[in-house]
Formats: structure tokens, sequence, C-alpha cells
């Protein structure tokens, strides 16, 4: 589906969630919407930026990867109305796979994706040094 299909009072997501209500289960739509429905209040009243809402936490880690795919590409979808968005996996060396929510575009450019790859082995590298220090210094190491 692309932007000319969206009916003019609909919302990307909107319509994004109509599609999953008719192909997905019902008990794992209510799952599914269990995830995402706190996050989406939170963009439509404009107060993300207090809200955690990784998708592997307590709650998210007893869904199938299917759910949680599909919950990371509704959230996706509410925050940038593209109904383009993939989830792919990226492989870090040591640190293992990442799943992250790109367009279409960026899915498909092996030299986007290198460069992505990039930034998240930095920034595991940055995490676990941090967590040495933190661990060093007595403080927390859960960030």
């Amino acid at each position: 589906m692309n932007e000319s299909e969206i009916p003019p009072d609909g919302r990307p997501v909107d319509v994004y969630l109509d599609l999953l209500r008719l192909r997905m289960d019902t008990e794992d739509f209510h799952r599914l919407l269990g995830v995402v429905e706190p996050v989406l209040r939170a963009i439509d009243e404009e107060r993300l930026p207090t809200l955690d809402f990784a998708l592997d936490g307590e709650d998210a880690a007893e869904l199938p990867q299917e759910i949680r795919d599909e919950a990371a590409l509704v959230i996706a979808t509410a925050v940038t109305g593209r109904l383009d968005n993939e989830v792919i996996e990226i492989h870090i060396d040591d640190s293992g796979p990442v799943r992250v929510v790109t367009d279409a575009a960026t899915a498909s450019d092996p030299a986007r994706l290198g460069e992505i790859a990039d930034y998240l082995r930095e920034r595991h590298r940055q995490n676990e040094e941090l967590r040495g220090i933190a661990e060093a210094s007595g403080l927390p190491t859960d960030f």
C-alpha cells in the first residue's frame, strides 16, 4: 500500500493496524495492541521522550518475535507516517544480531546497512566501556 491509497481522514498507523487486524490471529493482535497502545497514546500526547518503550522488556519478552517485529513496525509507522518500514537483522561481531527498523530504500542499500552496522558496533563498544567504568565505581551497570 502506498500513501495515495490511504483515505484522506486516515492516519497511516491506523491503516496499518487495520491491515494487521485482518491478517493476524485475534489473540495475537490483542497482544500486539497491549504493547503498542501505550506508545501510540504517548505519541499522540507528545510525551514520547518521557516514555521508555523498549520491545525487549519483561512484558515484551514473552511475545513471539513476529509480534515484536510487528509492534516495532506499528510504532515506526506512527512516528514516520510511512508504510514502507522493514525490520532487518544486522549481524554485529561479538554482540550478536540486532534488529533494526528502517525504510525500504535503506534496507536494500548494502552501503547504508554497513554504516548502520558500524554505528551499532561503536555504540556497543561505548556501552561496554561505560559499563566497565560503572562497575569499577560501584555504580549500577544495568543501563
